[in-house]
């Protein structure tokens, strides 16, 4: 081989090969399942950078599509056949625009077909809404979380709920929500982690929000007739609350259940939140957070035992400390804390009798720990909760 041959041999093989190691293509949705597999792993920095290929990924996919479909809507003859969706994916069919047709095919699989009531201008539109990605935007704001860069978490979760429209488990917003929330209270930003839970509350809870619309009314003046549905509501919220403050724990629990689990949390958290900076209104949140625990423990039971009949809290707790699932459950939810913050804001609403009923509970529980000892400090020396001067 001449000399001239092995340069220009050189420069070809040269040439070929890239100088830095490209990136393998792969779909999206499997960076995403990788990147939560590293972070599980506790290799963040590979989980945020297959997170942010999953961002990147999906948008590039989903422009892509939104070209191809302009392109289709841009010829002449499309555009004469106005806006009707069906004649386009017709048109895009019979004439072989296979890029047109996959972006419409890939759009049905994302949102329902029916949303779009024929029209090709919102099949585009909804096509550009889902180059956004709000599930790698999660977890773009867990790692960090975890790396303590809480600032950055919450705007990545912040920015993840706005786009919760698109979220492949529509269910996950509130899981997201809560988030927030816990983020927020660890920063002690107390006024948005109420915003919060609040809007959980308003969203989910009708039987609560009824009630307040009720209470809120002008229905007494016949100014603003009152729906069925929210008077009932706000009748059956007072009567629990009377029952529970005149007739006490057993009575309350014999009557009533609610099983919303979605608002334990919120209920929960705001009732702890009000009894710190001594608000009264902590004692329903309370009230509807130990009810929806207690229902759920009682349908728990009943499913091994479809006969069991609520008699006393002491009972109760006799199945939950035989039951794995239920001592598990107990401790997430705060149970024996909630019990305890609820006797403590009766007991600041001068509600004094029912108040020694939660606590006595209480005292007969060592396995409530912290609040055991609480109870038993109360029933011997009753006193108010200290106020907590929130920033």
């Amino acid at each position: 081989m001449t000399g001239k041959k092995c340069v220009i041999l050189f420069f070809l093989v040269s040439f070929s090969i890239p100088l830095f190691a490209q990136r393998v293509a792969q779909p999206w949705w499997l960076s995403l399942e990788q990147g939560k597999i590293k972070y599980r792993s506790g290799d963040y920095g590979a989980a945020l950078l297959l997170f942010e290929d999953a961002r990147r990924d999906r948008r590039a996919m989903f422009e892509q599509m939104e070209r191809d479909l302009i392109n289709l809507l841009s010829i002449n003859e499309v555009r004469r056949l106005g806006d009707s969706l069906e004649k386009v994916e017709k048109y895009s069919y019979d004439r072989y625009y296979t890029a047109a047709s996959a972006a419409l095919q890939e759009l049905y699989y994302r949102i329902p077909k029916a949303s779009l009531y024929n029209s090709a201008s919102a099949a585009l539109e909804a096509l550009g809404k889902l180059k956004d990605y709000p599930e790698a935007e999660y977890w773009i704001g867990e790692v960090y979380r975890a790396e303590g860069e809480l600032p950055l978490a919450l705007a990545q979760y912040r920015k993840a709920n706005e786009l919760r429209d698109i979220l492949e488990d529509s269910g996950f917003s509130t899981a997201l929500q809560y988030k927030i929330a816990a983020l927020l209270r660890t920063r002690q930003d107390y006024n948005e982690m109420e915003k919060v839970l609040l809007y959980i509350i308003n969203d989910l809870d009708t039987l609560w929000v009824n009630a307040r619309r009720q209470e809120g009314g002008e229905s007494a003046s016949g100014k603003v007739p009152v729906p069925y549905a929210q008077a009932s509501a706000s009748f059956a919220t007072q009567a629990m609350t009377r029952t529970l403050e005149n007739e006490g724990i057993a009575r309350f629990m014999e009557l009533y259940r609610y099983n919303n689990g979605k608002v334990e949390q919120a209920h929960r958290l705001l009732g702890f939140h009000y009894a710190a900076t001594g608000r009264p209104s902590a004692q329903q949140h309370l009230m509807f957070a130990f009810l929806i625990q207690n229902t759920t423990i009682i349908d728990e039971i009943k499913r091994k035992e479809f006969d069991f009949t609520f008699t006393n809290l002491q009972t109760l707790t006799e199945y939950i400390n035989k039951n794995a699932l239920l001592l598990s459950y107990v401790e997430d939810v705060e149970y024996y804390k909630t019990a305890y913050y609820l006797g403590a804001s009766l007991y600041r609403n001068g509600k004094t009798t029912v108040a020694r009923e939660f606590w006595n509970f209480l005292s007969s529980q060592p396995q409530a720990g912290e609040w055991y000892s609480r109870a038993f400090m109360q029933l011997r020396n009753p006193h108010l909760e200290p106020v907590v001067e929130m920033p």
